[in-house]
């Protein structure tokens, strides 16, 4: 028998906090649909609970908070039609949204793997900690999709050409280059974590981000901030194309793996991910980069992108993702402006009345 929602992830007050545990440690705590409804109704119910002083986000096991959302689920669900991947990522990304304006600190303890889903669930909090365990990605151009759940916000925010770069690329992040890059806040080590979580229960330990500076310590240098140089210098460029340009044209090893990680992704899904990046960076709002994102996510699930990397990389695992178009060269302007405009006007991803 399948678990119920309230198995796969544990909600429950303990103290002043309002905890909320992802409980698929086999799955690595993947994000199912049920999940996403139990925890928008926890924060909803805490929202204006005056015992509930803040939000501790954590996962069970010792391997990740969450590695993304099931998209197994997803690709499954593809005989009837986009109707469960709209909602799924219409509920996920409201619940995205969410927690960006959570009117109280929102902690969220990214430990071991954080990848696409677990992102949204994590990096747009208040107080985000990383552990010499942590890795964080958004590795979705690698499955025929773009970072999602906020990503496209996060990835436009990062110092640099940072976020093309991993965007792009879906490269992980430890704990040094997850703070550089603006997915987290303070590094903890793992073994002071049950402490942590002590102390943020208890009423009596003051502020959350005092509790939390008494165990921080330093992450070490960030890998992406000693490289900035060589990452803008060839991440800046207008076109995917001349970035690989770039890339080739460097004798540098790092050059070279960066360059032969893009030639394992999706053509259109790189253009679309370097377009969607760059437009975020002049929204205003969380929001709006999510509706984009939506318009992206639902348009490569109807063209089959989707489901084919699921199909490559997760179900048969052949590795050979036959991609449409095959060359960047064929994913052309016009299909990119197709892809970003809005949809019907009854299909947008909408917030208003949604706990705005």
């Amino acid at each position: 028998m399948k678990p119920a929602a309230s198995d796969e992830v544990l909600t429950r007050r303990e103290g002043r906090a309002g905890r909320i545990t992802m409980n698929r440690p086999k799955a690595l705590n993947a994000l199912t649909h049920g999940m996403v409804r139990r925890i928008w109704d926890a924060l909803a119910a805490w929202k204006n609970d005056p015992a509930v002083e803040l939000v501790l986000l954590d996962g069970a096991g010792d391997r990740g908070l969450c590695a993304g959302g099931d998209v197994r689920s997803l690709y499954e669900s593809r005989m009837g039609g986009t109707a469960y991947a709209r909602s799924f990522w219409r509920d996920e990304y409201r619940l995205n949204a969410l927690i960006g304006r959570y009117p109280k600190p929102y902690v969220a303890i990214m430990d071991g793997i954080v990848m696409g889903g677990g992102i949204g669930l994590s990096a747009h909090g208040t107080h985000r900690i990383v552990t010499e365990r942590s890795q964080l990605a958004m590795p979705e151009t690698g499955i025929g999709l773009i970072p999602d759940v906020g990503g496209t916000w996060l990835l436009g925010r990062a110092p640099g050409e940072a976020g093309i770069y991993l965007g792009l690329t879906g490269e992980s992040m430890g704990p040094a280059d997850a703070i550089h890059a603006g997915f987290a806040d303070s590094y903890v080590p793992s073994a002071a974590l049950p402490a942590l979580a002590d102390r943020l229960c208890d009423p009596a330990a003051g502020a959350v981000g005092a509790v939390i500076g008494g165990l921080a310590q330093t992450p070490g240098v960030s890998g992406l901030a000693r490289r900035r140089d060589d990452i803008d210098r060839a991440f800046a460029r207008d076109t995917v194309d001349a970035i690989i340009a770039a890339l080739e044209s460097s004798p540098d090893e790092w050059a070279t793996k960066a360059g032969a990680a893009l030639a394992r992704k999706s053509p259109k899904s790189l253009k679309l991910t370097l377009a969607a990046v760059r437009r975020a960076r002049h929204l205003r709002r969380l929001d709006d980069a999510l509706r984009l994102e939506y318009r992206l996510t639902v348009r490569l699930f109807e063209d089959g992108e989707f489901l084919e990397g699921v199909r490559a990389q997760i179900i048969d695992k052949d590795r050979k993702p036959k991609w449409s178009p095959p060359a960047l060269a064929d994913v052309t302007h016009d299909l990119v402006e197709r892809y970003l405009a809005p949809l019907a006007a009854t299909e947008e991803l909408t917030f208003e009345g949604h706990d705005r």
